[in-house]
Formats: C-alpha cells, structure tokens, sequence
C-alpha cells in the first residue's frame, strides 16, 4: 500500500455526471489509505457531500454554467460566457492554492475544472473530450483544451483506450504528448438481478433551463402512458420528496432526488431507461446493461456525437428533443442495449502518480510527519 496522501478531488458542476464519476474514484483513494477532499460548487458539491458527509469538502468559485433555451444559440452562449468562465478560472486557482497551502494538500484530481492546478503538487485531470466537439469550430476548441491538459502530470481518461469502446473520437487521439491513462469506465453502480417493478425510468440532469424543459415535456407526454414510471429530477435539495401522479392508465412516482444506493436499485428495477446522452450516464447504463433510450441535450455536440453513435451501432435509439412522443420508446426493443466492458482499473498504479515529488514542491503532510 502506497503512503497515505491528501488528494483534493474537484469535479466541475456540470449537471451531475462529473461529480458522480468521481464516486468511484473517491472510494478508490479511501481503499488505498489516501484521504480525499472534496471540492466543487452547486449541485455537484452538494451531491457529494451527501455521498461522504464525513470527508471535508470546500466551495469553489462556480462558471456558473446555463444551456441556451434554443440549439442553433448554444455555442453563440458558450462564447458569450467564456469570459465569465475564465474569471472563475482565475478565481479557483487562487482558492486551490490557499487549499493545498493551509490542508497540506499532496495531490490534485481535477475533473474538467480548468482551473484546479497547483505546478507545486502533482495534478491529474480527468476528462473523456480530448477532442471537444463544437460544429465548425471543433479543430479550435480541441487543441485549445488539450492545451490545457498538457499543463496536467496526467490526464485519466474514463474508457477503453482500444475498440471497442464508448466515447470514439472523444476520447481517442491519432497522435498526443499528453500522458494519457486508461481508466476504463467508471460507474459507481453494481448490477443485480431484482424483480422489474418499472416499465420506464426517467432520469433527468444538466444546466437549466433545458433540465426543466424536459421535465415539463415528459410529465405531459406520459400522462397516456400505459404502465409503470419513474421519474428523477435530478434536483439536489436539503432532503428527500416524492409524489405519485396517478391515472386511468397508469402511474408516475415522482422525487427530487436519489443517493446512489437508492438509485442503482431503483435503475435495475426499470425495463427501460429515458434519459440524457450524457457520457457518465452512458458509463452507468453499460454497467448495468440496460436498454435505453436517448434525448441528447438540444445543441450540445457531445451528447449528440454520442446519441448518433450508439443509434447507428444499433445499441441505443435517441430523437430530438421538440421530437419526442411516448411512441418513439417503441423502438427501444429493436435495439440490443448497452453492455458491459470487462475493465477494472488498477488504481493502485494509477494513483502512483501522486508519489512522484515535483521540483519546488511544498512541504507535504507526510513529510512533515516523518
């Protein structure tokens, strides 16, 4: 077992995928005798520190992310609030460095926060966009975050470095300095054979206002539908609330909200899953190998990009969002679903990255106790 080590985990508060890949990864540091400590802001915070009320966990300055109500303005929004985006860069590298400064923190994990970065401490950044996808602009806005990660000692990618894999040219570089590690995917799920209790599970995420966009469209479609539902906002609130709406035809348990055991049980208790593209759920939904059905968040390239790729490998069907009706999850059952990948992560060589002592670092927990 390697020496225990304070290792700052930020995930970047983009609905909750980034947060609840870290999860994993958490319970890896916690396995191997490290000491996490958890930052984020907005609803990834707070999902975590529902998941590890015990560990210590601090607010970073939020991007303060919103989707475009309308596809055709989602990349016009994401220049537009570039600048705002970079100022909470700014804003969290000086938070970051008063972190690891007064906690002794010995190692940085970095999902997608840009900004979390300390060339004092080994730094690793995790992401599945190596290539980001921006339309026409795609090129730019690639080599401008690959850039980025080159800064990081490693980039930790959550899929298969061969094929098949989940994430295609998202993930997967023809030629790259960056030093790349292969995690495999990540899912803090397990999968169990339970009795089914629902016909669809609907599970909800992401920036507003396309969140409850969504939500309204769906709870007006299935008031006809005939069975069983589930429906998760994705809201992370103080405590739990569920409803039931009830009808001739059927019913839908409503709540705010699940925490991970909760939820995998509740996901392997459902037939079919109507969700987001999301690449972290895709990950889950593989684990557990569910059939699905796909709604990629309008304008966002990615979620698209991933939707059309399961769809044509005949895995996962996916509409529209304005093209959605209770009629189109018909077609979920001439589709063969997700399945899982034999990949477990061998942490204990991954992690040896926060072993390493960088040039100028500064005096460490361990260090100091020895």
């Amino acid at each position: 077992m390697q020496n225990s080590k304070r290792i700052l985990v930020a995930p970047l508060n983009w609905g909750l995928g980034h947060a609840t890949r870290c999860i994993p990864i958490i319970n890896a540091l916690l396995a191997f005798g490290h000491k996490p400590y958890i930052a984020s802001d907005g609803v990834a915070l707070a999902l975590l520190q529902k998941e590890f009320p015990n560990l210590p966990s601090f607010e970073l300055p939020s991007y303060k992310i919103t989707y475009a109500e309308k596809a055709r303005n989602f990349k016009i929004k994401m220049i537009w609030d570039s600048p705002k985006v970079l100022k909470a860069m700014a804003a969290e590298k000086k938070a970051v460095k008063k972190l690891v400064k007064k906690h002794q923190i010995e190692g940085i994990i970095s999902d997608n926060r840009m900004g979390v970065f300390y060339k004092k401490v080994p730094c690793v950044f995790i992401t599945h966009q190596l290539n980001v996808l921006s339309g026409n602009t795609t090129w730019m806005s690639s080599k401008a975050h690959q850039k980025i990660i080159k800064k990081f000692d490693a980039c930790w990618v959550p899929d298969i470095k061969g094929k098949p894999n989940l994430t295609g040219k998202l993930g997967h570089l023809k030629k790259s300095k960056i030093n790349i590690e292969y995690l495999g995917p990540l899912s803090r799920f397990q999968k169990s054979d339970v009795d089914t209790k629902f016909d669809v599970m609907v599970l909800l995420s992401g920036p507003e206002p396309q969140r409850t966009l969504l939500e309204e469209k769906l709870l007006k479609e299935f008031t006809i539908f005939e069975g069983k539902v589930l429906l998760i906002k994705g809201v992370i609130e103080n405590s739990q609330t569920k409803e039931t709406v009830t009808s001739d035809k059927g019913s839908i348990e409503i709540y705010n909200f699940m925490q991970s055991s909760e939820l995998e049980k509740s996901i392997n208790q459902s037939a079919r899953i109507l969700c987001r593209s999301g690449y972290t759920t895709v990950m889950d939904l593989a684990k557990l190998e569910k059939k699905a059905f796909f709604i990629p968040t309008p304008g966002q390239y990615e979620q698209e990009y991933l939707a059309k790729r399961l769809d044509k490998k005949g895995l996962v069907p996916y509409c529209k969002q304005n093209e959605f009706t209770i009629d189109v999850l018909e077609r979920i059952e001439s589709y063969m679903g997700l399945t899982s990948f034999d990949s477990i992560s061998d942490f204990s060589t991954i992690f040896e990255v926060f072993s390493k002592v960088k040039e100028n670092s500064e005096p460490t927990a361990s260090s100091l106790s020895t």
